[in-house]
């Protein structure tokens, strides 16, 4: 199975309800080499670097340690990081519950910007990026009152900085837009958390108190796809994780991924890939 880690915390870092924290990585790294093979997180981690050397693979994507970057890493996500002792930034690390669900517009940000797990940033707007990070980095370790809510004020406007530079504009979300995102949102993490044993779109919607038609309506108008595509999407990640972080024979996945019949998976996979999943991990090597 792929190791799932959960939020670690130091003394220091008890204070805050033990969901969130936020390092720099000189720290972190103390003048050594850092090496986590693939893993999976329950929490987001956010990596930003200053200055970078190193590679990151993202759900067997692959990328450089690069000056002026960001990593945002979802809930779920499979990751390996490699990190030289030079690199210089910030390791940020939060529970989803550190965001109250009533704070809707907040959430909202934080799905956007996490939509995308790599940027990479020209100097200019990295500086300013990293005002707002040495803030909270401040506010978490002196504690002042109400510290909380201006880390996640800070925090807010990392976001929306993010989501500026990707799309060039942005726009504050409607009530209607809120509520269409938050579903989706709900949708995606019960996608990511019941795939194993869940795969009809009627056992979602009725997860979400939503008719079949009302959670299609929702996932075609946010993303242009129905709500089986996005299962269909989930099931082949999870294969690929699966196949290329573990050792297990093909059937064995099937069993784990919910699939008695060993041939239907194959059949399953080729179709939604071109490969079998044998094939796959031969060529993914």
């Amino acid at each position: 199975m792929i190791p799932i880690r959960d939020i670690t915390n130091n003394k220091k870092e008890q204070n805050l309800l033990s969901n969130f924290s936020i390092r720099r990585l000189q720290e972190v790294l103390g003048g050594k080499d850092m090496v986590h093979e693939l893993h999976r997180h329950n929490f987001y981690f956010i990596l930003v670097l200053k200055r970078g050397f190193g590679n990151h693979e993202i759900d067997f994507k692959s990328y450089r340690n690069l000056d002026y970057s960001v990593f945002i890493i979802r809930p779920g996500q499979v990751h390996k990081l490699e990190l030289q002792r030079d690199s210089i930034g910030f390791i940020i690390e939060f529970n989803t519950d550190f965001f109250d669900s009533k704070e809707k517009e907040l959430n909202i940000f934080l799905q956007k910007a996490s939509a995308k797990n790599f940027y990479l940033l020209e100097k200019a707007n990295f500086c300013k990026i990293n005002i707002y990070l040495n803030a909270i980095f401040d506010e978490f370790s002196l504690q002042h009152d109400v510290y909380k809510e201006m880390i996640k004020s800070h925090l807010k406007i990392f976001f929306i900085i993010l989501i500026r530079l990707r799309n060039h504009s942005i726009e504050i979300p409607d009530i209607k837009t809120l509520y269409l995102q938050e579903r989706l949102e709900d949708f995606l993490q019960l996608l990511e958390e019941n795939i194993l044993h869940k795969k009809q779109v009627t056992q979602y919607a009725t997860l979400l108190k939503l008719s079949n038609y009302q959670l299609n309506a929702i996932t075609k108008k946010s993303l242009g796809k129905t709500a089986s595509n996005l299962i269909c999407e989930q099931i082949i990640l999870e294969s690929k994780r699966y196949l290329l972080a573990t050792s297990h024979q093909i059937y064995q996945i099937a069993y784990i991924l919910g699939y008695e019949d060993v041939s239907y998976f194959i059949r399953f996979f080729k179709k939604h890939t071109g490969f079998s999943p044998e094939a796959f991990r031969q060529y993914s090597k």
